[in-house]
């Protein structure tokens, strides 16, 4: 028989267990119940929460890849709670970006892997960022050069080092993600890898490497000898 959180004891309902016993007592789906308030008639938020990690068998990163309107397929979640968990998914993100991005020193390539995955590693359309190092191969700024389709994006060369010029850059890793999981660089990724690193070498700016992200994975220019 279905108990609103309102009966149930005071150190089971999630806010005041969240105040009681502190945030890592919480389940994952008693955090997302805290989020979405109230569940519905027949279940509470809870229940509810527990019904949408099950079906992304309970792994936080395939629930942040659901959009709005999937969540909302869900009974029990209208538009504002689907939008709330996509914002606190999105947060978690971006929280997880920035650990990384606090002047990480790029050591190898994958230091490169454990900062883009997050970022485009998951995306459905590919996208092309650049790194901008400073002397000591830190990470001064990141920032996405273009964004394409399935197969490829466009590069301007200008606007990859205007930025590091602006950011005193004096080294820059590319990396751009191949959403279909493959692990091979296109003649077309070479083309574009030959090109930024001739025109850095004009403004002593090194290109130090070209890594493709895709989801659990990564393939660096550096570590297959193209360079």
């Amino acid at each position: 028989m279905y108990t609103p959180i309102n009966q149930w004891a005071e150190d089971d309902r999630p806010r005041e267990k969240f105040l009681l016993k502190g945030k890592s007592s919480l389940s994952d789906s008693e955090l997302l119940a805290i989020l979405i308030g109230s569940g519905s008639r027949n279940e509470s938020a809870v229940q509810l929460c527990q019904r949408i990690l099950f079906s992304t068998q309970n792994n936080l990163n395939l629930l942040g890849k659901l959009s709005v309107q999937q969540l909302m397929n869900f009974k029990g979640i209208g538009e504002a709670k689907a939008i709330a968990i996509a914002a606190a998914m999105e947060l978690g993100r971006r929280r997880r970006d920035e650990e990384f991005m606090e002047l990480k020193k790029i050591t190898s390539s994958k230091a490169v892997f454990e900062i883009m995955q997050p970022i485009i590693g998951e995306l459905l359309h590919e996208e092309f960022w650049v790194l901008y190092l400073n002397n000591s191969n830190k990470v001064v700024y990141k920032s996405q050069i273009s964004k394409g389709g399935l197969t490829g994006t466009v590069v301007d060369t200008r606007i990859v080092f205007k930025m590091a010029l602006e950011y005193n850059a004096t080294a820059i890793i590319l990396s751009h993600n191949h959403p279909s999981g493959k692990l091979q660089a296109s003649e077309a990724d070479k083309q574009i890898t030959t090109k930024l690193r001739d025109a850095g070498n004009n403004l002593d700016i090194q290109v130090l490497d070209h890594v493709i992200i895709t989801e659990k994975a990564y393939f660096s220019f550096v570590d297959e000898g193209i360079f």
